[in-house]
């Protein structure tokens, strides 16, 4: 019996033995190899510091960068990335910092960038989701591998050209009603003030939920409401170490995750239920939409190619979590931000009047005068630019990989800025903290002295699937605004631009509308 308590006491030593080493070599033996083997490739940056590497003092400069607006200025960077923009002054536009125990290569050079996210052999993959990621999102934006190829196969016939066409007036009816609204807020007077930012945002709830869903706004307006929350619980989670298993404890903000979550799977089932009813009576026509697609996917178990695939409820419940949020977030920050641009450059705002009242008057836009709008498209690339939905993309590697003249080792984290690249003087010129949409007058490629170096959506096979229907509903919206209404920044307005998974307003967007009421209308601004 002592030899068998002696043994088990060796067998238990042994296992705490082994346990303590493997936390050991994860919390710092491979730190302190991965910064060597990154050091010796010239890739310099604040040094490993234990669990927590930098995450205190990105925290602790965001908080401070957050505490008070900036000056009316397009140099937002140093707001959203603090300690990022410091460690390009310190060492460098190729650099690492530390995310916990995993360090982050900051990759600027476009051509780098393009060769990573246009890598197609698995050598990069997103980073897989905490738990807290999935209660805000899922389908494309998390899955990886097959799962991912197959439904993004699944999803592309819902943005073809044809289906986009038949979306527009959808989009239409959802513009209509916002500038009905705004002229009603007007009445009889000349301007009205007003935060341009929920506006938009229940406008482009609006749109996603007629052409993607089939429903009306307000059947998914608790949804984009909840979202909101979910929203600011997740960028607390996202700037704090995480822990696995802490999101069992019963805390007041675990509670409130779970409580959200369950409260939005209720409505999109709810949702599902009823399109599917209606499917199998013969009331719907089926897959004219995202969620007619899906559902014909599930039914059928193939998708508009004849292949084969397997989608769950669970997928669907993940696809419409994504798109309610993606779907709406962008491009209404897309337009909350043209306004408050357009404000600041009352020439481009009449310049841009001008070629609509020229290309459609008083008329609702349509697909083929959308096509000839130069100087409308040319400002919101410029404002793409400068106002990138996402600040930073980023990927993991599976493999050690080599990337131009760097050897990157396996499971490192590689961070792409957008905000940073589309103001690198070295890509755009000197200007390139200036809003200036003339350098897209001859398209995209041009824009810059080195191609690849604008990417708002992405790049490579996991480039956004909706920029097309965003910028679609983005240029219909912002004409049909211009028809009707001048706008310039309120007294009120605080430019405070903020990363809240994608580029919000902190304090609104406060706009001081004006009734357009004839094309010789002019918002008075510099040279007038």
């Amino acid at each position: 019996m002592a030899e068998f308590v002696a043994c088990l006491l060796i067998i238990s030593f042994l296992f705490f033995l082994i346990c303590i080493l493997r936390l050991l070599n994860t919390i710092w033996r491979k730190p302190k190899q991965l910064e060597k083997h990154l050091r010796e490739q010239g890739i310099a940056g604040p040094s490993y510091r234990l669990l927590q590497g930098n995450l205190k003092e990105n925290s602790t400069m965001i908080e401070e960068a957050l505490s008070k607006p900036m000056n009316l200025t397009h140099d937002i960077a140093p707001r959203l990335l603090p300690f990022l923009c410091n460690m390009i002054k310190d060492y460098g536009m190729t650099s690492v910092q530390w995310f916990g125990t995993v360090p982050r290569v900051n990759i600027m050079a476009p051509e780098l960038v393009k060769e990573i996210l246009s890598n197609r052999s698995g050598d990069f993959e997103k980073l897989k989701p905490n738990p807290h990621t999935k209660l805000l999102a899922g389908g494309l934006a998390v899955y990886q591998g097959e799962k991912w190829a197959e439904h993004r196969r699944l999803l592309t016939p819902a943005f073809h050209l044809e289906k986009l066409k038949g979306m527009l007036p959808a989009h239409s009816v959802s513009c209509t009603e916002l500038i009905e609204r705004w002229q009603t807020l007007i009445g009889s007077g000349e301007s009205y003030e007003l935060d341009v930012w929920p506006e938009l945002k229940n406008f482009a709830g609006d749109v996603i939920s007629r052409t993607a869903f089939g429903s009306s706004y307000m059947e998914g307006k608790q949804i984009f409401e909840i979202q909101s929350e979910q929203i600011k619980l997740h960028i607390k989670a996202d700037r704090a170490l995480y822990v696995p298993g802490l999101r069992f404890l019963p805390t007041k903000e675990n509670k409130r995750r779970r409580e959200l979550n369950k409260r939005v799977r209720t409505l999109l089932t709810n949702m599902i239920e009823k399109r599917e009813k209606g499917m199998k009576e013969g009331r719907d026509s089926g897959a004219h939409d995202l969620l007619g697609l899906l559902l014909e996917a599930k039914r059928n178990g193939r998708n508009d190619y004849d292949e084969e695939i397997e989608i769950t409820f669970e997928d669907i419940i993940g696809e419409c979590k994504l798109f309610y949020f993606a779907g709406s977030d962008t491009t209404a920050a897309l337009l909350t931000w043209t306004m408050v641009v357009l404000s600041m450059h009352p020439s481009w705002q009449n310049r841009a009047r001008e070629e609509v009242l020229e290309v459609f008057g008083k008329r609702t836009p349509d697909i083929d005068g959308l096509s000839r709008l130069k100087i409308v498209t040319m400002i919101l690339y410029e404002v793409l630019r400068l106002y990138p939905p996402a600040t930073i993309l980023i990927r993991h590697t599976q493999k050690q990989v080599k990337v131009g003249k760097l050897l990157l080792p396996q499971g490192i984290q590689v961070g792409m800025p957008i905000v940073l690249i589309h103001r690198d003087p070295r890509l755009w010129g000197e200007d390139a903290g200036v809003f200036n949409p003339e350098r897209f007058a001859n398209g995209v490629s041009k824009a810059s002295r080195q191609p690849g170096a604008f990417f708002p959506f992405g790049w490579g096979q996991r480039i956004c699937i909706g920029q097309n229907f965003g910028l679609m509903e983005a240029k219909t919206a912002l004409a049909m605004i211009l028809q009707h209404f001048g706008f310039e920044l309120s007294p009120s307005y605080a430019h405070a631009p903020h990363v809240a998974v994608t580029m919000h307003p902190q304090h609104g967007a406060h706009i001081i509308l004006h009734r357009v009421l004839s094309t010789a209308n002019r918002i008075p601004g510099p040279g007038w």
